[in-house]
């Protein structure tokens, strides 16, 4: 066979799988821990556990329906749904609202991840769904955003799209670029080492890079030689992690 026709082959099939649903392939999903996701986030871990699990002093359950139900991991289209919330909770939309929220959305769209769809399509959908979730639970807050200021939803929710690549068939976010005007070429793909950060065009963990970078004290170079990249694309993983560290 040529190789150029198995190279072919190789991309289609790397294609294929990266549109994979959980259920066909769960190795695709991603994996985080709730450490991993308050890192990425830059949200404190026990608030994420809340939305996760629901708080023990409390009959209110979680938000986010997760993928992975008996396990502490959680997957990308979760973190995804964390992200949203987060936004939503720094504009004062109460946690009550939230629940209701995307409990009604998940069963009039038939879908476990409504907070994780593509703005394009659910914008005018989804500020529907909480202007009646809001209306029923008094939330004077979220009214006035959802019916009233419709520029600050929209501000709202490009923010959210924001570094999200949406896939044009599900409509599902795909891949995120957590600081896209900082670090472009640092990106998370759930088909890409399990879903952690990683250079998007080498395919490398940035983590990966950062522990070499710093067992060879340093050096761009020998880091950029052992891993056949540029010492640019070095220089942006290690200054990712560094970044994002804190």
């Amino acid at each position: 066979m040529e190789p150029d026709v198995r190279f072919q082959r190789s991309t289609a099939k790397e294609a294929a799988l990266e549109h994979t649903n959980i259920e066909a392939d769960p190795l695709l999903s991603g994996f985080y821990s709730p450490a991993d996701a308050a890192r990425l986030l830059q949200v404190a871990s026990p608030k994420l556990r809340g939305w996760l699990n629901g708080w023990s002093n409390s009959s209110a359950g979680p938000i986010v329906d997760r993928d992975f139900k008996d396990s502490r991991t959680i997957s990308f289209l979760d973190l995804m749904e964390l992200r949203f919330i987060e936004a939503f909770r720094r504009q004062g939309v109460s946690m009550q609202t939230l629940r209701a929220a995307a409990a009604r959305a998940r069963k009039e769209w038939d879908q476990p991840h409504p907070f994780a769809l593509s703005r394009a399509k659910y914008l005018t959908d989804r500020r529907s769904v909480f202007a009646q979730v809001a209306e029923l639970q008094g939330d004077r807050v979220t009214w006035d955003m959802a019916t009233g200021q419709h520029e600050m939803w929209d501000v709202i929710e490009a923010t959210i799209a924001k570094g999200v690549e949406f896939d044009p068939v599900s409509e599902l976010a795909r891949r995120w670029y957590p600081l896209p005007a900082e670090f472009p070429q640092v990106g998370i793909d759930p088909a890409v080492a399990f879903g952690k950060p990683a250079l998007t065009e080498e395919r490398i963990p940035t983590a990966a890079i950062h522990r070499m970078w710093k067992a060879e004290g340093g050096s761009l170079s020998r880091v950029a030689e052992a891993f056949r990249i540029g010492a640019e694309a070095v220089r942006a993983a290690v200054e990712y992690e560094i970044t994002t560290a804190t």
